[in-house]
Order: C-alpha cells, then structure tokens, then sequence
C-alpha cells in the first residue's frame, strides 16, 4: 500500500446527481485503491435514511466501498448532518469503521482530530438544538422503524426546510465559531484538525494555547470533486476533473 491517507467530506450525493456518483466511484476505483486509508467526514450521501435502503445510490456506492476495503485500503466514516442513520449495517456491508463525532488519529508522526465539523458552528442555535434531539438513539429507533419510503419523503422534507433555513442565517453563523475552535484544539491537544461541513476550503494558521496548530477545511464536491493527501512528506489538496 502507498504511505497515502485520504480525506474527503461533504460529496452529497442523490439519485438526482449521477454524474457525481460515477465520480466517486471512478475515485474509489482509481486514487483510493492502494493507498493506506480513506477517511470520509460526513455527508457522504444527501440524505441516507438507513441501511435498508438498497436503491441508487446507496446500495452502489456501498458496493464500491466494500471493493476498496476488500483490496486492502482501510475505511474510516464519520456520519454528518446528512447521513447519521448510517450505522452497523453500513459498516457491515462496506468494512468501514464508523468513527465517533471527534476521532484523534496518527497521520506519520503529526497528531490529528477528524470531525464532520457541524459541531463547531455554535453560533446556529437552531441547527444544533434540531441536531441534539434527532441524535438521540430513541429519535433513531423511531426514525428507523417508518417504512422506508416515509423516511424518503421525511428526507425530502428535511432538505427542503435546511434550505430555507439558510437562506434566513447571517453567512457567519453557518460557518466555525473561532472560541469553539479554539476550545475543541484546548480539550484534545492536537497539531491539526480536519473537517468538513462549511463548504469553505482553506487551511487555517492558528496559534491556540501558544502553539502554532492548523485547521483544515475539506472541499464540497460539485461538478468537480477533491480530496486531501496527507503522506509522510506532507498533505496536499488533489481535483478530481468531472
């Protein structure tokens, strides 16, 4: 395997989005397959109403997975604001790992703490009440015991109300709250941070505590994809061309 660890967040993909779907999988099949592991933050999928579901693109990109962890490439997910009905069954069907909300990892020497990154944007106040309740495991076991296709017209509905949710928020409270991230740096210890969820790529200089520490925001995948490439020389940002 190549001395590689990928990242990649935020993909969102839908029945609705193909074109995307064969990016992934075009990804998993290519870049992702040799390397040492791949870590997806959340929000693989734009809306996952659970195991069961077996249709496009669920059950397809369930199966590319398990053909990357069965070639030797380790699996790592952590469940976003948009598939957090993922659970053993997924990594059941795919050899993933789920990784809890705030996951510390060794990357060649540098101590590093994965999250989807939902979790640092205090200032949503709605957003993060709304998550608190439908994070619950009774919430779930409600959730999951719907037939599956009221849970895809609840997901539906979900993603309709989320964006007139947004439209309504000041740009800043959708993004990190500068004291949270500063707190989350404190309480863990790590060199680094990735996540997700923003939508706004960048790599953060930071100095908390009296030392230098960066956070690194991962991309969302549009027309085109990318992903993070972190190796024993380094990390480096890699476009996937549609």
């Amino acid at each position: 395997m190549r001395p590689e660890t990928l990242f990649i967040a935020d993909l969102h993909l839908s029945v609705a989005g193909p074109e995307r779907v064969r990016l992934f999988q075009d990804f998993i099949a290519g870049h992702a397959r040799g390397a040492e592991a791949l870590y997806i933050l959340g929000d693989l999928f734009d809306a996952y109403v659970g195991d069961d579901d077996t249709a496009f693109p669920a059950g397809a990109v369930r199966r590319s997975l398990r053909q990357l962890t069965e070639s030797g490439t380790r699996v790592f997910f952590q469940q976003g604001n948009r598939d957090f009905l993922a659970g053993s069954g997924f990594a059941a069907a795919t050899g993933a790992s789920l990784l809890d909300d705030h996951a510390v990892i060794g990357l060649y020497g540098c101590n590093v703490l994965v999250m989807h990154g939902d979790l640092l944007c205090t200032d949503d106040l709605k957003y993060q009440r709304a998550r608190a309740r439908i994070r619950t495991d009774e919430w779930k076991r409600h959730a999951l015991g719907k037939p599956l296709w009221a849970r895809r017209l609840y997901a539906r509905w979900y993603r309709l109300r989320s964006a007139l949710d947004k439209r309504g928020n000041a740009p800043e409270i959708m993004d990190v709250n500068p004291g949270e991230v500063e707190r989350v740096f404190e309480r863990f210890g790590v060199d680094a941070m990735i996540h997700g969820h923003t939508h706004r790529p960048a790599d953060h200089e930071l100095t908390c505590g009296g030392r230098p520490v960066r956070r690194i925001v991962l991309a969302e995948w549009r027309d085109e994809g990318e992903f993070l490439c972190w190796t024993p020389e380094g990390h480096r940002r890699v476009r996937i061309p549609s």
